[in-house]
């Protein structure tokens, strides 16, 4: 009985109680009003910035070209969702599938700018008994 439920839990995906279907029809405005308070504030203050942004993704997605922002800041909304936007990291543009889960984030969340650390072997004279090692 629960795994039943929580697979359609998992089939219908929800956002506060609301499917995205639902989602997508609401206004950006409407949609502020179910997220937290800093990116509800974001949103309604950015609210000509995230409408001129949906309205670019809509016309270059007509057009077959990608999407690509240097805007990490922008909060993502329903109308975003399904879309691969290219997100600058500072150096290349790093193209992300926008999905459900990443409601009401910032694309910047998912652009990371710094790469994990690879260690190799340390370097010669980088320790004290690096010096009695062989050179080879």
């Amino acid at each position: 009985m629960a795994g039943e439920q929580l697979a359609q839990r998992n089939k219908d995906k929800l956002f506060r109680g609301k499917k995205i279907s639902e989602l997508k029809a609401l206004d950006t405005r409407e949609f502020a009003k179910l997220v937290k308070a800093r990116p509800r504030r974001a949103i309604l203050r950015n609210y000509d910035v995230v409408e001129a942004f949906v309205n670019k993704c809509e016309q270059q997605a007509a057009n077959n070209r990608p999407i690509k922002t240097h805007d990490r800041a922008l909060v993502v909304v329903p109308a975003m969702v399904g879309k691969a936007i290219g997100i600058h990291n500072g150096k290349e543009f790093m193209k992300v599938e926008i999905t459900e889960e990443m409601l009401g984030h910032r694309l910047g969340e998912f652009a990371l700018t710094r790469k994990a650390v690879k260690h190799g072997a340390a370097g010669i004279g980088a320790t004290k008994s690096s010096s009695t090692q062989s050179v080879k």
